[in-house]
């Protein structure tokens, strides 16, 4: 694990390093002979070494292969359309791909045998976890959450009680570039989940939407939709706002739950707990994770410490695979290998509860 001080080193020396090869440049040659110049190391590595792993072509005369344009069209549009067709019919799909939805479906995807769908109305999906609290960079995690970063490789600051991230997106591009990369999982970015589909007092799916047709049915005639059935449904929607805690707001709007209060104020020990406890099938097909926890209980708001959305998004996914009748966690059939003993603790619910109001 690499600690902030190692990362500050690596940064200066590769500072001192572009600067020196800068004040050393005349034209397109080496103002200095090569002969002159010290290695200099990173890692136990020379950059000389380093430069063998660089692209081998010619930057002075670069020139593409030649392409079609009615190609990249075809190539777009053909894996685009199979990918909709392939989840019209999928096992879960996970509804809103902020810190929480992204790991429930990363925690999903290990078992290969379950495709998963994730809707995210976004075209940058990762929701609030690009920054951390105020338009800061870094992000706070309280141990044990920590280690979810361990497993998926996200270097920290070690505290006591919690470890610092450098900056949130590191680990928002980290858990993204891992989860995309596996073949059951297809993420729909600017796609709007618009309703449920409900059949027998049972959620069965969502209904989609381009995100720019769903913020313009007002402006134009008709648009419908188009639907993907699941055998589970995780809303991972956040907290309240145009596109936040929907998930839940339609279950009231139907009658299914009897109330969304939103969330209480700020008190980070409480919240964090709360929204890991709470974490639950809360109608039947529908499993609720993250911040809209916090919106359909009442919980108080958490703030700028990401521990419990990781958390919350591991239970919903070992709650899905209970449904899906699959070895998970919750119920202790869970096969340990895929997951370090630690992380059955995390994924666990000391109060599980499973209600519809």
């Amino acid at each position: 694990m690499a600690s902030l001080a190692a990362a500050t080193t690596s940064a200066a020396l590769v500072k001192n390093t572009l600067a020196s090869s800068a004040s050393s440049l005349s034209g397109s040659r080496l103002a200095t002979p090569a002969s002159s110049f010290k290695p200099l190391t990173t890692r136990g590595h020379s950059i000389v070494a380093q430069a063998a792993l660089y692209p081998n072509y010619d930057l002075s005369s670069f020139k593409f292969e030649p392409i079609r344009e009615s190609t990249v069209a075809r190539e777009m549009t053909r894996r685009y359309m199979t990918d909709m067709i392939t989840h019209a019919d999928t096992d879960v799909v996970v509804v809103g791909a902020g810190s929480a939805g992204l790991s429930c479906a990363y925690e999903l995807s290990k078992n290969p045998n379950i495709n998963i769908a994730i809707v995210e109305q976004s075209v940058s999906p990762g929701g609030g976890a690009w920054l951390g609290g105020q338009l800061f960079s870094a992000m706070v995690v309280r141990k044990p959450a920590h280690l979810f970063l361990d497993e998926i490789g996200v270097p920290y600051d070690e505290k006591d009680t919690y470890v610092v991230i450098k900056h949130a997106a590191l680990f928002t591009s980290t858990i993204m570039s891992k989860l995309l990369a596996r073949p059951n999982v297809k993420l729909f970015n600017a796609v709007a989940a618009e309703d449920l589909i409900i059949k027998e007092n049972r959620v069965a799916g969502v209904v989609t939407n381009w995100a720019l047709v769903s913020l313009n049915h007002d402006t134009q005639s008709c648009m419908d939709p188009n639907v993907m059935e699941a055998k589970v449904v995780v809303s991972s929607c956040g907290h309240d706002g145009p596109f936040g805690a929907t998930g839940v707001k339609r279950l009231k709007s139907i009658g299914m739950i009897s109330e969304v209060p939103g969330m209480k104020a700020l008190d980070m020990n409480s919240a964090e707990d709360a929204i890991v406890r709470n974490t639950r099938v809360v109608v039947p097909g529908m499993i609720v994770t993250g911040m809209e926890v916090a919106e359909i209980d009442g919980c108080p708001r958490m703030g700028p410490t990401f521990g419990a959305m990781m958390v919350s998004g591991q239970k919903a996914a070992h709650l899905a695979l209970k449904e899906l009748g699959f070895p998970n966690a919750l119920d202790g059939s869970y096969k340990l290998g895929a997951m370090h003993p630690e992380e059955l603790v995390l994924a666990s619910a000391d109060d599980e509860t499973s209600a519809a109001a």
